[in-house]
């Protein structure tokens, strides 16, 4: 006895039936996109950015030239925002900030050459990748890994306890490396050093040309 299967005219509506099935399951199934969130901000020196973000979770920055300043807050959100009279005196500052569940990532661009200061505030509790082009950069309160590169300017970051660390990398390719948390000062032409410990944390500190403290 023939399978029905392996008869070829009653094959065709079973495998047509079984790809309708497939495709509306696809149509059903949440795209990738739906769980994104985005904020938008055209002239950051007049209208604030403000966006929800959990405690705990990993934030990526790109910012513009100009003096920075990440402080972790008791607040689940990231708050950014510019000062300066030249920032002040601007309307084409622009931030966008992009979440997708406890990652999140940030962009901020435009705006005058100079005499800008960039505020942003975080969860104390956050991973961070930082990218900086120029300027002189803070980074405070934060409780988490710490990944900042900045290509020239001055890097201070707030360490906290050393012991916090599994482990620890701090560069510059001209400049000093103060550390006392570490018990490290360098200075000169491409200095570096490497820590390991029993910490959570790892830190990864590099300047192109300027001065690296870690206190």
């Amino acid at each position: 006895m023939r399978s029905v299967l392996a008869h070829p005219v009653l094959a065709r509506p079973i495998l047509a039936n079984s790809a309708l099935a497939l495709l509306a399951a696809a149509f059903l199934l949440p795209s990738p996109a739906v769980a994104l969130n985005q904020v938008a901000v055209e002239d950051l020196a007049h209208h604030p950015l403000d966006a929800e973000f959990p405690s705990g979770g990993q934030l990526q920055m790109h910012i513009r030239s100009a003096d920075v300043r990440i402080v972790g807050s008791d607040e689940n959100k990231v708050a950014v925002s510019v000062s300066g009279k030249e920032a002040r005196d601007s309307d084409d500052i622009k931030a966008r900030f992009q979440r997708n569940g406890d990652f999140g990532e940030l962009w901020v661009t435009g705006g005058p050459s100079s005499n800008v200061t960039i505020t942003v505030k975080v969860p104390k509790s956050s991973s961070l990748k930082v990218r900086i082009f120029a300027g002189d950069v803070e980074v405070m309160d934060i409780q988490g890994d710490k990944n900042i590169e900045l290509g020239a300017g001055d890097l201070t970051i707030g360490v906290g306890d050393a012991a916090n660390y599994s482990r620890v990398e701090a560069s510059v390719a001209t400049g000093d490396i103060e550390a006392p948390p570490f018990r490290e000062s360098h200075g000169g032409l491409f200095r570096s050093f490497e820590k390991t410990g029993s910490g959570k944390y790892k830190l990864i500190a590099h300047v192109g040309a300027g001065d690296l403290t870690l206190k």
